[in-house]
């Protein structure tokens, strides 16, 4: 079906990307997934083309585009299999924060280099002992003077290596305080001292993203760094997470349909009992039933892009995208390796790489269980 949601300059911004796409990323893959990290030239050069943060507007050093920008980045990159460069990451889930609830001198401090690449940004929210249960974070910040001081470790951190300035959440309040208004989110920069980076985490998937644990000893950190009102980050996280959700069905839709063209691709070609195996029935059957998936989750995504870029309250609608398209990714993905026989066991192939990489979507953003307590509640249950 013929896709409506992206004006002219949508599709500039792609035709742009893509050309910057082939010449500063493709050529850096194999070598980033070695090294588990992707070299801080290419952060620095996707913001000068304004690649980062494209929705930001140009009074803040960015683009002056929309939302809709920062899809056509995270579809770009996933017909190239880049899983690990977290350019949604930063663009979409973290720096939002900022430019929502950041004051005056925050945003003047630190918008201009997260749109320019200078600035690379993480968020911690994930402990050892707690995943996507927000209100059990033990990671605490106690008032001294005009400092706030972090005690506590995060682990998964995305760009946790990389970060420049990581949004930290941590517990203010007693142990008499509601947990939903005891947890404030500090920005903290690297450096910062007792703010150590822990080692880079070895993972199934996303082998080019540097993930790590995050340790505050005894980190002091400016009051004038605290995001938002002291108790208030429960909320801001809350109304934040409707987009990042959405991101991860972004990406889980845009790599299930670059999967499926590239499967298409390889059935026409391999051949076995002298034929196409696109020829067999089986194989016919299958991909037929990939490719409708892949077209309703499609017609899904856009009306809710729509929406989402329109102002609309869509907690519901997206977590059932979390929560749909990343199990669906899971399927096609599964469905299209099979095809490739035993090539599609070996990391050369990137339907191999797409395999591992589809794992995570059903964890990160608040796991699928927990799409469906929302949707529930949502639903008035």
């Amino acid at each position: 079906m013929k896709r409506d949601i992206f004006g002219e300059e949508h599709e500039i911004f792609r035709q742009s990307l893509r050309r910057w796409i082939q010449s500063d990323v493709v050529p850096h893959q194999e070598t980033w997934r070695e090294e588990g990290i992707v070299a801080r030239e290419t952060w620095r050069s996707a913001g000068a083309h304004g690649f980062l943060c494209p929705w930001l507007e140009e009074e803040h050093g960015g683009p002056g585009g929309d939302f809709l920008h920062s899809v056509v980045v995270i579809e770009e990159l996933a017909k190239v299999y880049e899983s690990g460069f977290a350019v949604s990451l930063h663009s979409d889930i973290v720096v939002p924060y900022v430019h929502e609830f950041g004051n005056a001198e925050q945003k003047k401090r630190y918008l201009p280099g997260l749109a320019n690449g200078e600035l690379v940004s993480a968020i911690a929210m994930t402990e050892p002992g707690t995943g996507s249960d927000l209100a059990a974070i033990r990671t605490t910040a106690r008032k001294e003077g005009d400092e706030y001081v972090l005690d506590g470790s995060k682990t998964f951190i995305s760009n946790g290596h990389l970060c420049d300035v990581c949004i930290v959440a941590a517990k203010t309040g007693d142990a008499d305080t509601n947990p939903h208004q005891a947890i404030s989110l500090f920005l903290v920069d690297a450096g910062s001292e007792g703010f150590v980076k822990g080692q880079r985490l070895k993972k199934m998937g996303m082998a080019s993203q540097d993930t790590s644990e995050l340790h505050f000893d005894g980190c002091r950190v400016p009051a004038a760094n605290l995001l938002g009102p002291e108790g208030g980050g429960f909320l801001m996280l809350m109304k934040k997470l409707q987009q990042e959700r959405l991101v991860v069905g972004v990406a889980a839709q845009a790599g299930a349909r670059q999967v499926l063209e590239d499967t298409l691709v390889y059935v026409k070609e391999r051949e076995a009992f002298g034929r196409p195996i696109g020829k067999f029935q089986n194989t016919q059957f299958q991909l037929a039933q990939v490719a409708t998936e892949v077209e309703v989750g499609q017609a899904f995504l856009d009306k809710l892009l729509q929406s989402h870029v329109a102002g609309e309250y869509l907690v519901k609608e997206c977590s059932m995208s979390k929560l749909w398209h990343s199990e669906m990714l899971g399927r096609v993905v599964d469905t299209c390796l099979q095809l490739f026989g035993g090539y599609g066991y070996m990391l050369e192939y990137p339907v191999t790489r797409a395999y591992m990489d589809a794992r995570v979507q059903r964890i990160y953003a608040g796991t699928n269980e927990i799409m469906k307590v929302i949707i529930a509640k949502q639903l008035g249950l």
